[in-house]
């Protein structure tokens, strides 16, 4: 019964900041276009470096899902060191990452954590710049790519406004010669008339007119980020969300406070934390309660913290990917960024807490007194539900 009673606590601890955190991570999705994100990543240097860093730490991706986002923002001009900052710092943080921290640890660690994860970020990034000096954009060879490019190398732009000649006009996407009779009927796949963009049936590949989505109104972003947030956010962490609440439940009833405290501290603690860390796949929210179960179990804050960057920003599959896509040695420098970050921060972490004489794990024991009981029990109501109600649906569609 003990066990039962440490998991409920911790599920009401976690679940009113959980959906808190995920309400607002849905709408800074929603409201963060991947355009804006393209315009100020371009360029090489360190002020593309720092806003990498800054424009992806609320981002709630975890590093599964960061891949395609960063890969596409490479594809679409970002420079490699920039694309590197945006790897690191958006899965080791989050909005929602920040709300579950501060329920189960306290403001110190859930201020910290995302400083030291942009911080992180920068460094990785700036490595990148010094030691890897081939940051071709991927679109420099990808020029002549388009779904419309015409017989001329020159004409790169699939909606050349220039019509050299009348008789030979060719359509965007196909070259076949118009006839004169077809003019009026037929749609160019570059047109830019009102009348024609009414027409939902004919799709052009580049077209110009403004098309009218769902998401355009500010409340209809607010909608669907909320949708976001609780259907696939919430799908993407509640399973390694749950192992982490169970982990800490278990440690917190039957492991003996003072059982790892001979290995968890100092410079053995990090790199066990490290070691445990890289190989393993988590994100920044689910990491957080199985964090709360090592500190628990005598870890120090330093190597917590340590867990906390390594594993949300690291796995296989990540590392995989990024050698793939960006060089092997792109993947080395993020990854030694990130371990040289990560263990300088869990010194200075562990220096703070004994020097202000921080007691992080009493948050454990006290955080959900400061949330009213029926709160917390509507915020834990409503994540079994959504959370369910999505496993049960694609237990459907199988």
């Amino acid at each position: 019964m003990n066990f039962l009673n440490n998991l409920f606590d911790l599920a009401l601890d976690a679940s009113f900041w959980l959906v808190i955190g995920l309400f607002i991570g849905g709408i800074f999705k929603t409201l963060i276009p991947t355009a804006l994100l393209q315009k100020h990543l371009a360029k090489d240097g360190f002020g593309s470096i720092i806003k990498a860093a800054i424009l992806g730490a609320p981002l709630p991706l975890c590093s599964c899902g960061v891949i395609p986002a960063a890969m596409g923002l490479r594809e679409s001009g970002a420079s490699k060191s920039a694309t590197t900052s945006f790897l690191v710092s958006t899965p080791e943080t989050g909005v929602d990452s920040v709300f579950i921290t501060y329920a189960m640890m306290g403001p110190f660690m859930a201020i910290a954590r995302p400083i030291i994860a942009i911080l992180s970020a920068i460094t990785t990034g700036s490595l990148v710049t010094i030691f890897d000096v081939n940051t071709t954009h991927v679109t420099d060879e990808k020029i002549e790519s388009s779904c419309c490019s015409s017989s001329k190398k020159e004409e790169t732009s699939c909606c050349s406004s220039i019509v050299e000649d009348e008789k030979s006009e060719t359509s965007c996407c196909s070259s076949t010669p118009k006839e004169e009779t077809e003019h009026k009927e037929s749609n160019s796949c570059c047109s830019s008339s009102s009348d024609e963009s009414r027409d939902n049936k004919q799709d052009s590949c580049c077209s110009t007119q403004t098309n009218t989505h769902k998401t355009d109104t500010f409340l209809a972003k607010i909608s669907y980020g909320v949708k976001y947030a609780f259907t696939e956010l919430l799908d993407n962490i509640i399973f390694w969300l749950v192992i982490g609440l169970i982990f800490a439940a278990v440690v917190q009833t039957f492991v003996p406070h003072d059982l790892l405290i001979q290995y968890g501290t100092g410079l053995t603690g990090m790199f066990i934390m490290l070691i445990v860390g890289i190989p393993m796949y988590v994100c920044a929210t689910a990491s957080t309660p199985l964090a709360a179960g090592f500190l628990l179990a005598g870890i120090s804050p330093g190597a917590v913290i340590v867990f906390l960057l390594a594993g949300p920003a690291t796995n296989m599959a990540t590392l995989g990917i990024i050698g793939k896509q960006m060089g092997k040695r792109t993947m080395i420098l993020y990854l030694i960024g990130i371990m040289a970050t990560a263990l300088i921060s869990g010194f200075v972490i562990n220096y703070l807490v004994s020097h202000w004489n921080i007691d992080i794990t009493q948050h454990l024991d006290t955080g959900h007194n400061h949330i009213p009981l029926w709160l917390q029990l509507a915020a834990f109501l409503l994540l079994v539900f959504m959370s369910s109600r999505h496993f049960i649906n694609k237990l459907w569609k199988k």
